[in-house]
């Protein structure tokens, strides 16, 4: 049996929900992680009630007069989305640019999706592990043991 693939230093382990993301770093070795936070991204995304504009509007059946009730449109998370696309174009980018080697995802499992499904190639080949966790506000002790016990790392 393959040993996992180890989060060596200079790993990036991206941490992200619908509205916040962590870039953090691998600054100690495959056996004592030091994560260490690279940079933070945050957006505005108030729940959906207080960006949708009142009550879902209705729609004519034809000439028999009745009316349908339209599904009201998701504002939040079209913006958790928005915000996925956004967080998987940095770490394109950043992947293009030759900024990190390893990549470690750690993200709520619909935002996890969303951003795998919005990287480059280059990024995709870069992920040594996905975690499917909401992990934003933990602390970076609780992170690293974690991604250890997660990513089945030594």
């Amino acid at each position: 049996m393959a040993l996992p693939p180890r989060i060596d230093k200079g790993t990036w382990i991206v941490l992200a929900d619908g509205e916040k993301a962590l870039f953090l770093e691998n600054a100690g070795t495959a056996r004592t992680y030091d994560f260490r936070v690279r940079r933070i991204e945050e957006q505005d995304n108030p729940p959906n009630r207080d960006q949708a504009a009142g009550r879902p509007g209705r729609m004519s059946d034809g000439p028999s007069g009745h009316k349908s009730a339209v599904e009201e449109t998701d504002w939040h998370q079209i913006g958790k989305e928005r915000f996925a696309r956004s967080v998987a174009a940095i770490l394109s980018r950043a992947a293009q640019e030759q900024r990190y080697q390893t990549l470690v995802l750690v993200a709520a499992p619909q935002v996890l999706g969303e951003m795998r499904s919005h990287l480059h190639a280059d990024a995709q080949s870069r992920i040594l592990h996905e975690i499917p966790k909401t992990l934003t506000n933990h602390s970076l002790e609780a992170v690293e043991r974690i991604v250890r016990t997660e990513a089945g790392a030594f």
